[in-house]
């Protein structure tokens, strides 16, 4: 009786560090949605021509990918958005955290578009920053719009901005200043992704449980080919550089 009461504790035991390192995820349709367009959004922005360098995805510490980000104004502009933040780790990308990222703005300006962004986080304790309270864009964390073409290949990490931005835009305006703008966790969003309470630093950090739902996007993030190729090819350099 003793040596099957064991078994059973250890079994159970078992069963609890399996639950605690895989997230059964109670994701919502827009939330799955959120993760299936940041994959596309990322292969868009890396294969375009004017768009992110390759040389500066391999130096960036963490992504954050905010697809449809809301942008509307009249005298009275704004911008609101949700997305998803990855971090390289000693086995690769980490599993996503959810953000949200809002911009007020005054000016007249007219017209409404949604646009797509990509956030290359240059130096991983802004991403921790970014864990732990808001992070206001431009004052917590320098922000610059990431450069492209022979730009992009002569920038060093020297001189480069904590947070370095790529768009694309759907409507009438073109390119976005996030100056101002703040980035916080999706308090919700990583309740349904990971449960209540659960700390998030070490989710990028790669000790935390693992996100099965978010496999087809970390898949997007730990691939080098570029999306004009046609083809994409397992990386090869895409190793944690932090």
């Amino acid at each position: 009786m003793y040596v099957r009461n064991a078994r059973a504790v250890g079994l159970a035991f078992v069963l609890s560090l399996l639950v605690a390192t895989i997230a059964s995820a109670a994701l919502s349709t827009g939330e799955q949605k959120r993760l299936n367009d940041a994959g596309t959004v990322v292969t868009a922005l890396r294969g375009a021509e004017n768009g992110i360098s390759e040389d500066l995805w391999q130096k960036a510490s963490c992504v954050i990918v905010v697809p449809d980000m809301k942008k509307a104004a009249f005298i009275l502009g704004g911008e609101f958005g949700k997305g998803v933040m990855s971090c390289r780790n000693a086995t690769g990308w980490s599993s996503p955290v959810f953000m949200e990222l809002e911009k007020g703005s005054l000016g007249f300006q007219a017209g409404a578009t949604e646009i797509d962004l990509v956030l290359l986080v240059m130096n991983r304790d802004a991403a921790t920053k970014m864990l732990n309270s808001k992070v206001s864009l431009g004052a917590d964390a320098s922000v610059a719009a990431g450069p492209v073409g022979r730009a992009a290949s002569a920038s060093t990490s020297e001189n480069l901005a904590q947070v370095l931005s790529y768009s694309r835009s759907k409507g009438i305006f073109a390119g976005i200043n996030l100056s101002g703008g703040a980035l916080k966790v999706d308090k919700d969003s990583n309740t349904d992704a990971y449960g209540a309470n659960v700390a998030l630093e070490p989710v990028i950090n790669g000790t935390g449980p693992k996100l099965t739902a978010a496999s087809n996007f970390l898949n997007t993030l730990g691939t080098s080919a570029r999306a004009t190729t046609g083809t994409r090819t397992p990386a090869t350099t895409d190793k944690p550089k932090y």
